[in-house]
């Protein structure tokens, strides 16, 4: 199962690559992706280039426990409106519960958060589903980390996890990771998990005004080829035309495979990237102040003569008057 984030969240991981001294730069250049991504927000992001962008990281400024070390400085109340509604719950049950409903719908698919009690212990674990394989183990520290900053929320800044359940392999590493949670860790374990004492599920935390999900765009569900295409193409196109062979090396596919896919499902990969285009053309024409020429070189035309000609193709009508229609 594919899995997607928000573009968002590799804000935190820019910001401490930059102050450990590395370049956020020759990271994104190693995992081809675009830097403009820190600038557009708004993006949907394969849970898999995540992976990819933390395990990077992690070799760009030599700790082979980045995910940990970025959780020291990271916050839920920060993941968004998601977080925010996480954060403002009554009590840590309610926030539990809340991320348990939201997070495959405001913030991260692919991804399943579970509770358990056992006794006077309780659990609160998440795992990842997406098949992406490098940088998973560095995923699931950071996901540990805000399970912790969430569990605080209520219990105090001070508060540490009665033990905490890693995914690492045998007692070195965990040691290790000891040092960084300040907290007992356990090695080779199914999941990640944070452990804490049961009475704390009655800790109150700050109420907080009730965050606005509207003005948060959509996760796509990966229900085929052709949603795929159309967010890593999204992707490509801040910084260049996108190429079929750049979004099929993405998913791990030969360029004949990918387009043999998107066939099966009724489409090619011109019909996919021309629908993003036009939608894309749209709002830049709505909604900014951008020239006509700046736009068509932004979406990768040559020239405002070749954009005009498929504007007018895709909506019936040019480019200039569809402006004036806003203005």
């Amino acid at each position: 199962m594919k899995g997607y984030t928000r573009t968002s969240a590799l804000g935190p991981i820019s910001d401490f690559v930059e102050t450990r001294g590395g370049s956020i730069d020759r990271v994104f250049r190693n995992v081809d992706l675009p830097l403009a991504l820190l600038e557009n927000t708004e993006l949907p992001l394969p849970l898999s280039e995540q992976f990819n962008v933390l395990s990077q990281a992690g070799r760009e400024i030599g700790d082979p426990f980045f995910g940990a070390s970025l959780g020291r400085h990271v916050s839920m109340n920060k993941l968004s409106a998601f977080g925010a509604w996480v954060g403002g719950a009554p009590t840590l049950a309610g926030a539990i519960d809340r991320s348990a409903r939201g997070l495959n719908r405001f913030l991260q698919t692919a991804t399943v958060l579970r509770f358990e009690v056992s006794g006077e212990c309780a659990s609160w674990s998440i795992e990842f589903l997406d098949p992406g394989s490098d940088g998973r183990f560095q995923n699931e520290l950071l996901g540990v980390s805000y399970l912790i900053d969430g569990v605080r929320i209520f219990a105090g800044g001070d508060w540490s996890p009665r033990a905490i359940r890693s995914t690492c392999v045998g007692p070195e590493q965990a040691a290790k990771l000891e040092n960084v949670f300040e907290a007992p860790v356990t090695h080779d374990a199914a999941v990640s998990a944070v452990e804490f004492d049961v009475p704390l599920l009655t800790a109150t935390g700050l109420r907080r005004e009730s965050p606005d999900f509207a003005t948060e765009p959509p996760i796509p569900n990966s229900i085929g080829c052709r949603e795929d295409v159309a967010a890593l193409s999204a992707i490509a196109l801040l910084e260049r035309y996108p190429k079929i062979d750049w979004v099929a090396r993405k998913l791990d596919m030969s360029r004949r495979t990918l387009q043999r896919t998107l066939d099966a499902e009724g489409c090619s990969f011109s019909t996919v990237l021309e629908g993003l285009l036009k939608d894309r053309a749209m709002v830049l024409i709505r909604s900014t102040k951008l020239s006509l020429t700046e736009i068509a070189l932004q979406l990768g035309y040559s020239d405002v003569a070749h954009f005009s000609r498929a504007f007018r193709r895709w909506v019936g009508t040019p480019p200039s008057r569809y402006r004036a229609q806003f203005s």
